[in-house]
């Protein structure tokens, strides 16, 4: 109710209407400088920023992508060190039985693999990016031997990391086998 009275004020006639429409454009004015200040007219970043934000981008994928590797790599030679620094005190893991590992657990079931791995590598590494946490889908493809039998298998793994004073961390897992 009171902005209908406020208008009705702005738009009279007769000789204060000449105020009346100072006021109003002055108004108008005002509101139109706060928008040109507000913060989200400022947020926008420099040609400089936007480049800066894309190498570092660019490096965290990189980072990331080396991290995977290094995991296959680890799991390969039974590497416990690896991931004592890499992953998460907090870390929770599914194995392709559906058996839930935190850290302690991965660690002694890495060590203690009754399998030899003659190659493990990992392929179609697909990262993304969200802040502070990134989301890593492979696929992992390993040849070797078990309990005196050959074995060759393929597994679809996500990895959850997150980004923190210790660089990335991975937090979260899961291994499917692959029909084959």
């Amino acid at each position: 109710m009171q902005a209908a009275g406020f208008l009705t004020k702005v738009f009279q006639t007769g000789p204060k209407r000449c105020l009346s429409m100072k006021t109003f454009s002055i108004l108008i004015l005002l509101g139109a400088s706060c928008l040109l200040l507000s913060p989200s007219a400022r947020a926008q970043c420099s040609l400089e920023e936007r480049k800066q934000m894309a190498a570092d981008a660019e490096m965290h994928r990189e980072e990331l992508d080396n991290l995977v590797r290094d995991t296959v790599r680890a799991v390969q030679l039974k590497n416990p060190s690896f991931f004592r620094r890499v992953y998460g005190e907090d870390f929770v893991g599914t194995a392709p039985n559906g058996t839930v590992m935190d850290k302690a657990a991965l660690i002694a079931s890495i060590q203690n693999s009754p399998a030899a791995y003659a190659t493990f590598i990992v392929t179609n590494v697909r990262i993304r990016i969200f802040q502070d946490t990134a989301v890593v889908t492979s696929v992992w493809s390993a040849r070797g031997t078990q309990d005196g039998r050959t074995f060759s298998r393929q597994s679809r793994v996500i990895q959850i990391y997150v980004y923190g004073q210790r660089g990335w961390q991975a937090v979260a897992s899961q291994e499917t086998l692959l029909p084959g």
